[in-house]
């Protein structure tokens, strides 16, 4: 334990750690942006409670018809799906980095663009084993407080309704957003380029400001370049309130009813224009950079913590080592 590096276990678990503290403060605005992406005018008139005209609407609507509670909804499995997203990932980009490493000879051949394309692979292996938590916590955020289910409820009414299929509902529009990082750490890169020429820096650097201002914007620019994917996603997943007969037309009943990711796009489109498949992206993009900011944030906390706690383990096994060396 000289050196200051956390084991990979041990950095992983601060960074688990950290996502669940960062993802815990703006849960909220994950329901909310939620809600806006799947609300549609066909249900608007059979729900109003539940139709927004924005993020701040949205809020004022959810805590006086729902509670702050409304606010949390799904936050159980939320958190779960980060934590198991984060450990998902982190295992299978050590398993892909590492069987790409030994059949190159080594890790000196790894460049930038080889490191974001074996970051694609994880984050899509590990979308086949965390998609379901997402189906679930999607499906509790959009229930209203008096319908909602708990976990594991959820979970059996989605099998019991839809099939062992129904857990991995949007599977293909969650491979296509496993680009996402990588277009954000290219325009980064591009970003950065741009203002270290016109900044002039002698050393080349950035401040932590700065990486946190370009960082912020190459996430909300990727964030709309993928947002229609997105909240199509987010359609996928979400199950529509249930309808008495009468209540719609067969038309209507079709205009939000999704085959796919495409599907989602054409009918949302069609009904609602270009402004409906950006619905809650101001939300998103809020969220988005507040969790990254937090995250890096509770991150070195709790790496601090977790390298005094691993010394203290270390020393006590020297010494529990030595005592029972004979005298």
């Amino acid at each position: 334990m000289a050196d200051r590096k956390l084991p990979p276990l041990a950095d992983a678990t601060s960074g688990a750690l950290g996502a669940v503290v960062a993802n815990t403060l703006v849960f909220p605005l994950d329901v909310i942006k939620t809600r806006l992406q799947v609300q549609s005018k066909t249900l608007s008139t059979l729900s109003p409670h539940q139709s927004y005209t924005s993020s701040s609407d949205a809020f004022l609507k959810i805590v006086r018809t729902e509670g702050i509670a409304g606010l949390y909804s799904g936050l159980g499995a939320g958190l779960l799906g980060t934590v198991a997203n984060a450990f998902a990932y982190f295992w299978f980009y050590a398993q892909v980095r590492g069987w790409y490493s030994r059949r190159i000879g080594g890790e000196g051949g790894i460049g930038t663009g080889m490191e974001l394309g074996l970051g694609a692979v994880a984050g899509a292996l590990s979308q086949f084993f965390t998609l379901p938590i997402s189906v679930v916590t999607t499906r509790q955020q959009t229930t209203v407080k008096h319908e909602q289910l708990s976990f594991l409820q959820t979970m059996k009414q989605i099998r019991y309704d839809e099939g062992i299929q129904g857990l991995w509902k949007g599977l293909r529009a969650s491979l296509v957003l496993c680009v996402n990082p990588a277009i954000t750490y290219g325009m980064f890169e591009r970003l950065k380029t741009v203002w270290l020429k016109r900044s002039n820096n002698p050393d080349g650097r950035l401040s932590a400001g700065q990486v946190f201002i370009l960082g912020a914007l190459s996430k909300t620019l990727a964030t709309v370049v993928t947002y229609p994917y997105i909240m199509a996603k987010v359609r996928l997943q979400w199950a529509p309130p249930k309808i008495t007969d009468g209540e719609l037309s067969d038309d209507e009943k079709e205009s939000i009813t999704y085959k796919s990711a495409p599907d989602v796009l054409r009918k949302v489109f069609a009904s609602e224009g270009l402004a409906g498949l950006y619905q809650g992206m101001e939300a998103q993009i809020v969220k988005a950079v507040l969790c990254q900011a937090i995250l890096f944030v509770c991150k070195d906390e709790i790496s601090v913590y977790t390298m005094i706690l691993l010394r203290f383990l270390f020393r006590n096994n020297n010494k529990s080592a030595v005592s029972r060396v004979p005298g």
